[in-house]
């Protein structure tokens, strides 16, 4: 199982809205709960994407350049962001688990919000 160091948590409706735009980049990454679908329209660099499954199976993996939007995918229960390449870095590739319990405490945000785009 993959821990992520510097995780941070999009909790937030506004949260997962604003994701990562205005910054210049992240050291860890952002776990956005409940999002199926990401784009990077104003970003300042590329993101690596990944969709997570209820139990932190990685479901796809993409690097978005700036001004990308992603497709929707339908299992996820939400999405991981980093800046593009740490995901090669940590290992973190489709199949791998992630360990989002010991952010949410519910594996994965529960799907609650999963209609909801960022």
């Amino acid at each position: 199982m993959l821990r992520i160091d510097g995780l941070e948590v999009a909790a937030s409706r506004r949260a997962r809205g604003r994701g990562l735009l205005g910054r210049d980049g992240i050291a860890g990454a952002l776990w956005l709960p409940g999002v199926r679908s990401v784009h990077t329209v104003g970003m300042r660099f590329a993101l690596d994407v990944a969709w997570l499954a209820g139990d932190g199976r990685v479901l796809r993996v993409r690097t978005l350049r700036p001004g990308r939007v992603s497709a929707w995918v339908p299992r996820s229960v939400g999405v991981l962001e980093a800046e593009a390449g740490a995901f090669a870095r940590w290992g973190l590739e489709v199949g791998a688990v992630v360990d989002v319990d010991r952010v949410n405490g519910d594996a994965g945000g529960g799907g609650r919000d999963r209609h909801r785009r960022a």
